[in-house]
């Protein structure tokens, strides 16, 4: 058995080939200690309270327990992981479409957290309430490609090995969705000037 600081310096990628080896749980529990933060804000950003949220936080790591095996390397599994999450939250978000106007889904740190790209000036003039607005009208699938780019700063190439499409469909359903966020924006904007 490895010591606990041997298990520590460990990567995450041999991490989960040494839980998938050996279901150690003990294993699994460094690797929820190192992710559990940044998931749990991960959801937060999709639930409608805390308590939601830490909910949604231990579906995802019960359910990434089991499908640790399916995680193939083709990236860093943080980057797989929160695309785990996303798509855990998207689903959960979806199921729940009844209750579409009364969740509140994306933090103000996740808004201010948002990159641009150099030539990219769509976001940078937009006030942060209008704009939580303006996310809460997009689909959740929308959302969540904007934020693995822009929060979660993947790269396109990250983003093809998360979701499993090309190159180019990643840059046109980025572009749709930014679209699409802009006319949120400016559609309420101009209702709520």
């Amino acid at each position: 058995m490895e010591t606990l600081k041997n298990i520590n310096r460990e990567s995450d990628e041999d991490l989960v080939k040494a839980i998938v080896k050996t279901n150690d749980t003990l294993l699994f529990e460094t690797l929820y200690d190192r992710h559990v933060i940044q998931v749990y804000n991960k959801c937060l950003g999709f639930a409608k309270n805390e308590d939601e949220a830490k909910d949604l936080t231990q579906d995802i790591f019960l359910k990434l327990f089991v499908k640790l095996a399916s995680f193939k390397g083709k990236s860093k599994f943080s980057t797989w992981l929160y695309a785990f999450t996303y798509n855990h939250c998207v689903n959960y978000v979806t199921r729940n479409t009844a209750k579409k106007f009364e969740r509140q889904s994306v933090d103000y740190k996740d808004i201010e957290n948002l990159s641009y790209d150099e030539n990219d000036n769509s976001f940078l003039d937009m006030k942060v309430d209008k704009l939580k607005i303006a996310l809460e009208l997009i689909s959740p699938e929308e959302k969540m490609i904007l934020l693995l780019k822009y929060q979660d700063f993947l790269s396109i190439k990250e983003i093809e090995s998360v979701l499993g499409i090309g190159e180019s469909a990643v840059k046109m359903r980025i572009k749709r969705a930014k679209d699409k966020l802009v006319k949120m924006y400016n559609n309420n904007l101009s209702y709520n000037g």
